[in-house]
């Protein structure tokens, strides 16, 4: 079992910056390949970026290329989404994601644990 909890997310004028944490419980924490989704009202759930268990691989969708990064801290059992260049439409609620194995995949059932999600509002 492991459960996570996101962080760091908020209302931020178009342009801005955010970084979203999501911390996680456990001690095989390794184990894991990471993925940060969204889901804005009325959308179903996308992926935005992944993190293979020993944080060498990222992965992201086309649409944030460029502009979010993500990376780890196993010794800290934690991920960190930073978000810059923010748009209107990167509005959403942010949600972490494990799945035991190395590679992150884009579908979300790969997924077995999530969290709660934190919202990330962008203002035009």
């Amino acid at each position: 079992q492991v459960q996570l909890v996101e962080s760091g997310g908020g209302l931020v004028q178009a342009g801005g910056s955010l970084r979203l944490s999501c911390a996680a419980s456990g001690r095989t924490f390794n184990r894991y390949a990471v993925g940060w989704f969204r889901q804005a009202p009325g959308k179903e759930r996308e992926f935005v970026a992944g993190i293979s268990k020993s944080g060498i691989s990222t992965y992201y969708a086309d649409s944030v290329k460029g502009r979010f990064f993500i990376s780890r801290e196993n010794a800290q059992n934690t991920v960190y989404l930073r978000m810059n260049s923010l748009k209107p439409e990167d509005t959403a609620v942010y949600y972490c994601a494990v799945r035991e194995g190395g590679t992150a995949y884009a579908s979300a059932t790969s997924y077995s644990y999530w969290g709660q999600g934190t919202q990330v509002t962008v203002s035009s």
